[in-house]
């Protein structure tokens, strides 16, 4: 598949990140320590820009029980409106290999509908650290199969803490559609993920994170994804710059009649710290 990065808001993100990225020093990242950089991975409103990459693997999805396939592109950029507040923009761009539904139809991939978090977090938290602001999901989708056809956006929120090696949270919001083609079904859903994550000092850690998701609009079984699982992962230095590289299973409790039971994720992400 191809990942079509010249949509809009999509390249001056990522050239943002790199360009925002490169000048930071090997001996700034060194100041801070490996488990704080890890809790930094951790938190999905850190001031820090990020640049990560995540594969979503399901088997046994779809009539013909064959392996469903996400991608996703997920750059992390904080902007500082004054000395008090910060703004986080956290962008979502999946990359999607459907799996064959009928004997018409086979296994189509592409880009899906882009997804845009903006959180407006305080510059100096607590001991809680929180964000609240708009998600935006646009209707960039290569096939119609791949995505709403919407235009959608809801509120969305962030809060964590983090006493000693842990870091406790929660990501919820809620999208609703507000234009597209009249043909095309509305969207009305929610996402929710709350992680669980223990920091070793060597970088290592042990972290549930699952992601539930509920389609309003859908009936029955339709309606809920809920996982649960538990990954490892390790934030380590290669010339200095920090990666973070992260692997879990899941289990879906809760799921669509045609959806796995399984996912396995992986994800690897480069951080740039001030």
């Amino acid at each position: 598949m191809t990942l079509k990065l010249s949509r809009p808001l999509v390249l001056p993100l990522l050239i943002s990140a790199l360009c925002y990225g490169t000048g930071a020093s090997a001996q700034q990242t060194t100041a801070t320590s490996i488990e704080d950089l890890a809790k930094a991975a951790q938190n999905p409103i850190a001031d820090t820009v990020s640049i990560g990459l995540e594969s979503i693997t399901a088997p046994n999805t779809g009539p013909y029980r064959q392996t469903a396939n996400v991608f996703k592109i997920e750059p992390v950029i904080p902007f500082q409106l004054n000395a008090d507040w910060n703004v986080v923009t956290r962008t979502t761009i999946p990359g999607i290999a459907q799996v064959r539904f009928s004997p018409e139809q086979g296994r189509i991939g592409g880009v899906g509908d882009i997804n845009q978090i903006f959180a407006l977090s305080p510059s100096h938290a607590g001991s809680l650290i929180w964000g609240v602001g708009p998600t935006f999901s646009y209707p960039s989708a290569t096939d119609p199969v791949l995505g709403s056809g919407k235009w959608s956006a809801g509120p969305t929120m962030v809060a964590l803490t983090m006493p000693g090696p842990w870091v406790l949270g929660v990501l919820a919001n809620n999208i609703w559609s507000f234009a597209g083609p009249s043909d095309r079904a509305p969207v009305n859903q929610m996402m929710l993920q709350y992680f669980i994550n223990y920091n070793f000092s060597d970088g290592s850690y042990i972290s549930s994170s699952p992601v539930i998701t509920a389609n309003w609009i859908a009936k029955g079984n339709e309606r809920w994804i809920v996982p649960v699982g538990a990954g490892i992962g390790k934030l380590f230095m290669v010339k200095g710059q920090p990666i973070d590289a992260q692997i879990g299973v899941y289990y879906n409790l809760l799921k669509p009649d045609l959806a796995s039971h399984w996912q396995a994720r992986f994800s690897i992400s480069l951080l740039f710290p001030k």
